[in-house]
This record gives C-alpha cells, sequence and structure tokens, in this order.
C-alpha cells in the first residue's frame, strides 16, 4: 500500500490548555474551517480530562474523533487520580495518545509503561496514537535511528497485526515540540521510512504499507502540506497551532491536498 492509500491522521494535542467555553469553541471553530475536507481526513480533537464530555458534545455527528491526552493501563482499582480505557470509552473517547515526549520526558514514563497504555487501548476497541521520538542530546549523538526503533519495537509489544490496524505512530522529534524548530521535509522523510521499515521487519511489508505514521515536531500551516506531501508522512499531531482555529484547519485542508 502507498501513500495515496493511506487516509491522512491530523490530531489536535491541545495539552494542558484552555477552559470549559474554550475548548467548545475552538471545537466548533474547527468544524467551521475545515469544509469538505473533513471527508478526506480523520480529524481527532485530544482535550484535557475535564473537558472530554463537553468537546465531545460540541463535535457530536461533525466526524471529528474525540480523543484523550494519557490513559492507566488497569481496568480498575485504587489508582488515585488514574481513568482508565473503560472509563473515556464510557466518556465516547475514540482515539488515546500513548508515550508523548511529555509524558516520556517529564512525567518520566518508560517504554514498559507506554506499551501497556497502547495495549489497554487496543483492548478496548480504541485507536492508539503511539509516540516516538529522539531528544536533541540523541538526534547530536547519531542515535535517532536507534531511539526510534526501540520506542516503536517495545511500544508495540504484544500487538497482533490485526490491532496494529488501530496503531497509529506518532513521529515527534523532541527538539521541535512548543520550540519552532521543525525538521526539514527530507529529514522527517528519512525517520518515518525507517520507522516503516521496523514495522515491515515486525508485522510484514503489508502491514507496513497500510499503518499511519504522522509528524508532530512543530507542523503549522507553511510548512504542512510540504511535510505531507513525503511519501511516508499520513498526516500530523498538531500541538500550539491546533489551538488556534484557522491555522488547525488550514494544516487539515493541506493533509486533503496532497492526498493521492
Amino acid at each position: 500500500m502507498n501513500a495515496g492509500q493511506r487516509k491522512p491522521f491530523v490530531g489536535g494535542n491541545w495539552k494542558m490548555n484552555g477552559t470549559r467555553s474554550e475548548g467548545i469553541d475552538l471545537a466548533r471553530g474547527v468544524i467551521g474551517t475545515t469544509g469538505e475536507a473533513a471527508g478526506a481526513v480523520d480529524i481527532a480533537v485530544f482535550p484535557a480530562f475535564p473537558y472530554l464530555g463537553d468537546v465531545g458534545g460540541a463535535i457530536a455527528g461533525s466526524g471529528l474523533v474525540l480523543g484523550a491526552q494519557d490513559v492507566y493501563h488497569q481496568e480498575k482499582g485504587a489508582f488515585t487520580g488514574e481513568v482508565s480505557a473503560g472509563m473515556l470509552v464510557d466518556c465516547g473517547v475514540a482515539a488515546v495518545l500513548a508515550g508523548h515526549s511529555e509524558r516520556r520526558h517529564v512525567i518520566g514514563e518508560d517504554d514498559r509503561t507506554v506499551n501497556k497504555k497502547v495495549v489497554a487501548t487496543l483492548e478496548a476497541g480504541m485507536v492508539s496514537v503511539l509516540c516516538v521520538g529522539e531528544t536533541l542530546e540523541q538526534r547530536e549523538g547519531g542515535q535517532t535511528d536507534e531511539v526510534n526503533e526501540r520506542q516503536t519495537r517495545l511500544g508495540l509489544g504484544g500487538v497482533s497485526e490485526d490491532g496494529l490496524d488501530r496503531v497509529v505512530i506518532a513521529y515527534e522529534p523532541v527538539w521541535a515540540i512548543g520550540t519552532g524548530k521543525t525538521a526539514t521535509p527530507e529529514d522527517a522523510q528519512d525517520a518515518h521510512a525507517k520507522i516503516r521499515g521496523v514495522v515491515a521487519e515486525l508485522y510484514g511489508e503489508k502491514a507496513a504499507g497500510g499503518i499511519r505514521i504522522i509528524y508532530g515536531g512543530s507542523m503549522k500551516p507553511g510548512n504542512a502540506e510540504a511535510l505531507m506531501a513525503m511519501p511516508d508522512i499520513d498526516g500530523g499531531l498538531i500541538g500550539g497551532a491546533s489551538l488556534v482555529a484557522e491555522d488547525f484547519g488550514a494544516i487539515i485542508k493541506a493533509g486533503a491536498a496532497v492526498t493521492r
């Protein structure tokens, strides 16, 4: 399967931003700016936990997917402050981030923890967006490919080929998140192609050709089309630009424009 047969996936990670009313307004704004592009791109928004219900209500019937920024791997129990996959499903969530760089490098999650969250998400019937990527120190040390391969292999541990159909991999170079720095389209393409190669080793060429690998490092309206025009870049995981409906809509439209 080539890039033209993979429907782009664009997710807006709102992180710890906004109020209830701002989230509702942003969700409605995204719907209003995407237009016909919504049919050509899978679009997800990932608000903070307290606003899942409100944002879910705002996007109901629009075709947008409600996503959560995190999940806990246990079904229930004495885990104060955590939220299970079943609870997220009950709130209408259909996609969950796992292993975002801020969870890894600020909160301190390791590959084993990330993998448990991927598996729990898939077992609950949701889409898992597995985030991988190197820090600036690792990049300068020539470890980009090694880090991406390790995080991909360990993140997909225990995931069947059938389960892989509900996995999206987000390559997000840590040095490019929130810094304004962006990997060149060629550098990003190289990383994406090598990650796809790891998936091919694990699951075969057909499965690797079907999985969507998206870019998550300061994608903006000005660079979105050039990045998504690369053969192995199937969309974006958007941070800051997703907080402005017009900017997020422009990125979605860029994804629709490069669909072949």
